[in-house]
């Protein structure tokens, strides 16, 4: 079974350079700096997230000083790096996330700003700072000193959500006043509930510089929301005019968040983060190649895209790592048979084995569909001008990108949840890698947008924005165990819940909007359901195709069975009504389950090691190397 299992990983990590991409991070995880830690304070494990991505830049600035930026730019790698850190480290899985993406990535998308006026700055002499607003060149970033974030002597943040606007933060309410007479801008919240909502500003890890979102104004008129490069914080503590407030603990592993006000903050003009959606001329005047503050909203804040594919990234390798130590407890831990002093295996139940192997189905479908999503998003031109077409492009991917990630990490708290119930009390104990799952993955589900508050808005685009394939009219019944005609029904009931909420939509009541949406969003919502299963599933089948080894390829089309047959269950009843299976087929669908999880079963130690999770990693877990919590006891001096 070793070429299966070969030939399973890669084409699960299956893309450019996989060395380069996937090799460095899975050789970082498997190493000593990043197993458990028993016995930390929360303040300690926060502490500790910041030293690991210490680790993780040390191992970028060893191939280049400048690569962290270059690192920034590459979704695949950016990606990548997420799923390898997600299962040993929730913080810092949320810290790398923050400073790659969403702080450099943002330096790196945009221009650096104003050459012609550098205006005053209140906090000293700018030529020797370490804020970012040195006049050093570093990369695309034009004439912006990244340096200071690249070598990591200043941790970046991200500030964008407020107290009191979270999913509707187009209403921020956070100020930056163009100030003319002294060239400067004046950062300022105005209200309590416009400070910035759990960005980790403390004090914990080291210096911090934001990036901070915040609505312009010049000479009192409202240009719609920008993003400003915004030192928060030095070696003595945090700067004049910024107040911090370090929130309560959450669930999860420990990140310092926080509440972050701005009274009145000098910036200097190249704070401001420039491109064609705004910039600003010598005199003041702003100039913009798009038409309204919402498209310019958007476009500052667009690494929020590749935040969602992060986040997906993040809990996927949670839901892998979890599957394994799963399946690997499964096959060591033994108990009593039917016959008088047999001890089986707890796999050898289809009780047990049944189960792990939906929630297989269901990783491997999710790795399948991001792969295809990061993929994708990675073939977009760069930011600039585009023809319609592209434009068109850009925003399905964007759709897909919140789609997959609200599937993704929904799925991967329930497999999550599955495998800590399937180790029985050795589950509950964080040693054994699977306890602190759950309640990471919950982070992921709420950061880079909430999940339904995005499924609702992608949606609202595709009741009447989004075209279903249908496949050509079949001649004769389809086999229940072909999962070509299984992904074909998936498609039928995505396109009858797209009807659905497309009559409800037409036929709402007139005058009232909010009652129209609330009659159209249940079918609405089973439709983005429905697309991004029928989208995993067409990924899914997509790489079976592909496999070189035929065992691998049998297991694969098994694998996808299971999955396709779930998801079919709750659409039967529609289907049958539609003629689109008959009562006989729908009879079949539980015995094509069995066959297919028979088929399966065998394999379910080759199906969770294509995973690929480092050997050293898995020697620390107890649970993942036959032993129980116990050993920790042995251990301990």
């Amino acid at each position: 079974m070793a070429a299966a299992r070969a030939d399973l990983t890669r084409l699960l990590f299956a893309g450019p350079d996989h060395d380069r991409t996937h090799g460095t991070w899975r050789r970082l995880v498997g190493g000593p700096a990043f197993t458990y830690r028993p016995g930390l304070s929360p303040a300690e494990r926060a502490a500790l997230s910041y030293d690991r991505l210490r680790l993780l830049n040390d191992a970028l600035t060893a191939e280049d000083p400048a690569a962290p930026a270059r690192f920034a730019a590459d979704p695949h790698r950016l990606a990548a790096l997420h799923e390898w850190i997600g299962p040993v480290d929730g913080g810092l899985t949320t810290l790398a996330s923050i400073h790659y993406n969403l702080f450099l990535g943002s330096l790196v998308d945009h221009d650096r700003g104003d050459d012609h006026d550098r205006g005053e700055d209140h906090r000293g002499d700018d030529r020797d700072r370490e804020d970012g607003h040195g006049p050093a060149a570093a990369g695309k970033a034009g004439t912006r000193d990244l340096s200071p974030f690249t070598a990591m002597r200043r941790i970046g943040t991200f500030l964008c959500t407020e107290l009191e606007h979270g999913n509707d933060v187009a209403a921020m309410e956070t100020v930056a006043v163009l100030d003319r007479e002294h060239g400067c801008f004046d950062l300022h919240t105005p209200t309590p509930g416009a400070a910035k909502f759990m960005p980790n500003t403390s004090l914990t890890g080291g210096p911090k510089t934001a990036v901070v979102a915040a609505r312009l104004f010049i000479d009192g008129e409202d240009q719609g929301i920008f993003l400003f490069l915004t030192p928060l914080s030095d070696e003595h503590g945090h700067l004049p005019g910024i107040t911090v407030r370090r929130l309560p603990e959450r669930t999860g592993t420990p990140v310092d968040h926080c509440l972050t006000s701005f009274d009145h903050v000098r910036l200097p003009r190249e704070a401001l983060l420039q491109g064609e959606h705004g910039r600003l001329t010598p005199d003041g005047s702003l100039t913009s190649a798009l038409g309204n503050r919402r498209k310019r909203f958007l476009r500052s804040i667009g690494r929020v895209t590749m935040g969602k594919l992060c986040m997906s990234a993040g809990t996927l390798g949670m839901a892998r790592a979890a599957l394994t130590i799963a399946v690997r407890h499964a096959h060591s831990r033994r108990i009593a048979g039917p016959r008088a002093g047999e001890r089986l295996p707890v796999a050898a139940h289809r009780s047990h084995h049944g189960r792990l192997l939906d929630a297989l189905a269901t990783a491997y479908a999710m790795t399948f569909l991001h792969r295809t999503v990061v993929a994708r998003f990675a073939a977009q031109p760069d930011t600039g001008s585009r023809n319609r077409v592209e434009q068109e492009e850009r925003e399905e991917i964007e759709r897909l990108a919140a789609v997959a990630k609200g599937w993704i990490t929904w799925q991967a708290r329930d497999v999550a949840i599955e495998c800590r119930e399937r180790c029985g009390a050795q589950g509950l104990f964080p040693a054994n890698g699977i306890s602190d799952l759950p309640a990471n993955i919950e982070g992921g589900i709420t950061a880079e947008g909430d999940n339904l508050v995005i499924w609702v808005k992608a949606a609202s685009e595709m009741v009447f924005g989004h075209r279903v394939p249908l496949p050509p009219a079949r001649t004769a019944p389809g086999d229940v165990d072909d999962p070509a005609f299984l992904r074909d029904l998936l498609l039928h009931a995505e396109s009858i819940w797209q009807k659905r909420a497309r009559t409800a939509l037409r036929e709402g009541p007139s005058g009232d909007p909010t009652g129209r949406w609330n009659a159209t969003s249940t079918p609405a919502l089973e439709m983005v359901e429905a697309h991004a299963c029928r989208t995993a599933a067409d990924a899914f089948l997509a790489a079976a195709d592909r496999a070189t080894d035929p065992t691998a390829r049998t297991l694969l089309r098994a694998l996808c069975r299971i999955f396709l047959l779930r998801r079919l269950r709750e659409h039967t009843g529609d289907l049958l009504a539609e003629g689109l299976l008959t009562p006989d087929q729908v009879r079949a669908l539980p015995r094509a389950l069995d066959t297919a999880t028979a088929e399966a079963a065998p394999h379910l130690p080759t199906l969770a090691e294509a995973f690929d999770l480092p050997p050293d990693l898995l020697a620390t877990i107890p649970l993942a190397s036959g032993a129980g919590i116990t050993r920790t006891l042995e251990e301990q001096p």
